[in-house]
């Protein structure tokens, strides 16, 4: 008996957490570029407000290109004012951080419906953009330039 007890407690605990979790209602998904990341949450109802940094994405990324890379996958979609999105960005530049956040509205979109694949897969915004400076070599003065030869 004693056992049935707690297996009834631990059954109360886990509806607890599911009703907690069905109050939030969005999914959610990293995207990387670079040293960026980009961790992105998609609210199923919502005006089309995206937020990067508890600021909005016009405040946030002050130029045109790079909010309109952040709307990307949305814009191809066309669901450009179905959701709200909130994303917490970390690391590198602006711009990588503007490609991190595509990814990751792309994988969080890829989540809601598996047919938005074929859409997002051929633009490339499901790849993680792998490219890196690459590091100084001794010797060198950039990372393949050579000193300037002279003859005499």
């Amino acid at each position: 008996m004693v056992r049935t007890k707690k297996t009834e407690e631990v059954s109360e605990k886990e509806t607890d957490l599911s009703k907690k979790r069905v109050r939030h209602s969005y999914l959610y998904a990293v995207g990387r570029r670079k040293t960026s990341v980009a961790r992105v949450r998609l609210f199923k109802k919502g005006e089309g407000k995206i937020t990067v940094n508890e600021k909005n994405v016009d405040e946030y990324f002050p130029t045109l290109e790079l909010r309109e890379i952040v709307r990307q996958p949305l814009v191809v979609v066309g669901k450009i004012k179905e959701f709200d999105i909130t994303i917490k960005t970390t690391g590198g530049g602006s711009h990588g951080q503007a490609e991190a956040c595509r990814h990751g509205i792309s994988r969080v979109l890829q989540l809601f419906d598996k047919d938005l694949r074929k859409t997002l897969k051929p633009h490339g915004y499901l790849k993680r953009d792998p490219r890196r400076k690459e590091r100084k070599k001794p010797g060198l003065k950039r990372a393949r330039r050579a000193p300037q030869w002279a003859k005499r």
